[in-house]
């Protein structure tokens, strides 16, 4: 029998209605969109439509997200991406570790994409790969809230799905063998210091996207979840001033 699982607080999608530039926001791997929250609601109070939508299979046990695939969590992004498409006159996207990922598929997929921010975004994690070899293992530990400021924390989930690994490999090695294919303007944000996505995921990513403008920032005083770390102001701020570069006139 198929269990339901209820959403946690604060793991709710939300979206808010504004002009006719929208922005979309993506929460990353086991997490919610907590992690993305700070975001969404700045750009909102900036006068765009935002969309914050919560992946299928997160933010509410990990047991569900084990029966998900990188293709529900594409479906849960795409759908957002038409309901901005709907009600504006051009889109952005800002995403968080699989978030960025999710990012860069779009960029991938839908040219009309008019810029993305990615922060810690993830194309090659290494220390992930062993998880293939896995057999009679469903869960490992956490990998939420790795975060350097005191007293923050994800909301994400406390055990993570052998299964789950195994579709997130597989959706990397897919956007990273696409790279060339993003040509938007494109800010990438990096912790040096990040305990789960190697800092050179953000290098290989400038490396392999054909974007003619494109941008790295470093945040040596944030972690893996920078979003909700001692850069998050920063992340807000630098990524509304290249958003507003590009806005089509």
């Amino acid at each position: 029998m198929t269990k339901n699982f209820d959403v946690l607080t604060g793991a709710e999608p939300f979206t808010v209605e504004g002009g006719r530039i929208g922005i979309l926001v993506s929460h990353g791997f086991t997490g919610t969109t907590q992690s993305m929250r700070p975001l969404g609601e700045a750009f909102a109070k900036e006068g765009y439509t935002v969309s914050v939508p919560r992946l299928k299979g997160h933010g509410t046990h990990h047991e569900e997200m084990e029966q998900t695939s990188y293709h529900d969590w594409i479906t849960s992004i795409e759908e957002a991406f038409t309901w901005l498409n709907e009600r504006c006159d051009q889109v952005f996207m800002a995403g968080l570790s699989m978030g960025g990922t999710l990012a860069l598929y779009i960029a991938e997929n839908y040219p009309d994409i008019r810029a993305i921010s990615l922060i810690n975004a993830a194309v090659d994690v290494p220390s992930m790969i062993a998880v293939n070899d896995l057999q009679d293992v469903r869960f490992l530990d956490a990998i939420g809230s790795d975060i350097k400021k005191a007293g923050a924390k994800e909301l994400a989930y406390e055990m993570t799905p052998v299964a789950s690994v195994k579709q997130l490999l597989t959706f990397m090695a897919e956007v990273r063998a696409n790279l060339h294919k993003v040509r938007c303007p494109t800010i990438l944000f990096v912790s040096p210091e990040d305990h789960v996505v190697p800092a050179n995921n953000a290098q290989i990513i400038y490396d392999e996207i054909t974007s003619e403008e494109k941008t790295i920032i470093e945040m040596p005083d944030s972690y893996h979840v920078a979003t909700l770390d001692n850069d998050q102001q920063r992340i807000i701020d630098e990524t509304l001033a290249f958003f507003k570069k590009y806005e089509a006139q």
